[in-house]
């Protein structure tokens, strides 16, 4: 039943991210929203792809998450691609800062999800990026997982 608590307050994955970069680390932060674009985010017109965050003058910073105007929005409707302030304490926006001065490390958002209280919280990843033959690797390995389920199935199916 927990699980599919949280399916209903999920609102969308970044599933590129998973496929372009290993994640090593990961926060959880706020977002600051205006109105119209809670409304889009409970209604699920979001899209990740693309986006990434940044530290600017000691407040961390969401580019490129596009959030669709919502649909009964009058004049007051949002910039679909406007940067978004992420809500962190300074010593977490400290420590990921030090984490991403390293090279080839950089912070991507993987999910955004309401928590119990209402409030959409967005989970960044600090990642490095995969080498094509990395990503050829894990599709590989995945290809064999699939492939070893599909055997135990049938193997069992036989047995019954």
């Amino acid at each position: 039943m927990k699980q599919n608590q949280e399916q209903d307050n999920l609102v969308t994955t970044n599933r590129k991210a998973y496929h372009d970069f290993f994640i090593d680390e990961k926060y959880e932060a706020g977002m600051q929203l205006l109105g119209t674009e809670v409304k889009s985010l409970r209604a699920k017109q979001v899209n990740l792809a693309d986006s990434f965050a940044r530290i600017e003058k000691d407040e961390l910073v969401l580019y490129n998450a596009h959030i669709s105007p919502y649909t009964h929005g009058n004049l007051a409707n949002h910039d679909p691609t406007r940067k978004r302030k992420l809500l962190l304490s300074k010593r977490e926006i400290m420590k990921i800062f030090g984490k991403i001065q390293q090279k080839g490390f950089t912070l991507i958002p993987l999910q955004i999800y309401f928590n119990k209280r209402g409030f959409a919280k967005v989970e960044l990843g600090i990642a490095r990026g995969k080498k094509l033959y990395d990503k050829r690797e894990t599709l590989a390995k995945k290809s064999a997982e699939r492939e070893m389920a599909r055997g135990m199935k049938q193997s069992s199916l036989q047995k019954g």
